[in-house]
């Protein structure tokens, strides 16, 4: 028997949090709420961060998170997860295992992995002794993987400067840990966007319009929170890519233009759209 799938979906979030409120836990809360969620978190670490960068970094212990995940879940419930930035290996093991406790309770439970490893500043999110906990133990629990090029070519070991090289990339995570993967195209050359789903229907090609700006802070944890909230809604998979890419547009071309660096989305357009002259 199967339960229709809830309007409003406890979405939990595991992830560093952004002092800025560009990325991270906040851009999540932002996201998860927007599109009629019930956002819930548990924090991997704190930074010190804005627009120009990450200035510093403070690491949740293990067992914190570990705590965090299960008072959460045991009382609230969860119908979706979504990871971002986890830091190190032992943080990714913690999160690894408690994920695998959930999804045995919780069999349709909706698993959305951001495989964060570098910020847009260029300092680095997940240390290189997590690589090899992150491919083997939390990709095969996900039911979606969103990294973008630099992080596929990481995980793949290839290199991808086409959208065939993409496909093959999405190809080989798939092979490996039998999710599906939204392969995000964004540091591809050119004036179109184009994003690779391949799921257990095949592969897709969802095609966008680059916008010209340098705010876009927080597109991946965006998208990913996203994607957990309108999967746990109940949309197929590709709705639900075709429905989070559109909001993250929406998100990037309101965009408040806040700070000197790589600036923030405006997650609220929905309730308050940005005024034009």
């Amino acid at each position: 028997m199967t339960h229709p799938a809830p309007q409003r979906p406890r979405v939990l979030s595991i992830a560093g949090s952004d002092s800025g409120g560009g990325a991270g836990i906040q851009a999540d809360i932002k996201t998860i709420t927007a599109l009629g969620g019930y956002a819930m978190t548990a924090l991997t670490a704190l930074t010190a961060q804005n627009t120009q960068g990450v200035q510093d970094i403070l690491p949740v212990p293990p067992q914190f998170i570990r705590d965090q995940i299960r008072c959460v879940v045991d009382d609230l419930g969860v119908d979706a997860i979504k990871t971002g930035m986890l830091g190190g290996g032992v943080q990714t093991q913690a999160v690894a295992a408690e994920i695998a406790r959930t999804r045995h309770n919780t069999p349709d439970l909706v698993v959305v992995v951001d495989p964060v490893m570098v910020a847009k500043g260029g300092a680095a999110l997940l240390a290189e002794d997590a690589l090899t906990c992150l491919r083997t133990t939390l990709l095969p629990l996900a039911t979606l993987i969103t990294p973008n090029l630099p992080e596929a070519e990481k995980l793949t070991g290839l290199t991808i400067h086409t959208v065939e090289d993409m496909k093959a990339a999405a190809l080989w995570l798939h092979q490996h840990t039998g999710a599906a993967v939204l392969l995000k195209g964004g540091h591809l050359a050119g004036e179109a966007l184009v994003d690779v789903l391949l799921d257990g229907a095949g592969t897709r090609e969802f095609v966008g319009q680059r916008i010209a700006t340098r705010h876009t802070h927080g597109t991946g944890c965006t998208l990913a929170s996203a994607l957990a909230t309108t999967l746990a809604q109940g949309l197929a998979m590709p709705d639900a890519v075709r429905q989070s890419c559109l909001y993250v547009h929406d998100a990037i071309e309101q965009a408040p233009e806040l700070g000197r660096g790589a600036g923030p989305l405006w997650h609220a357009h929905a309730w308050y759209p940005a005024t034009r002259s």
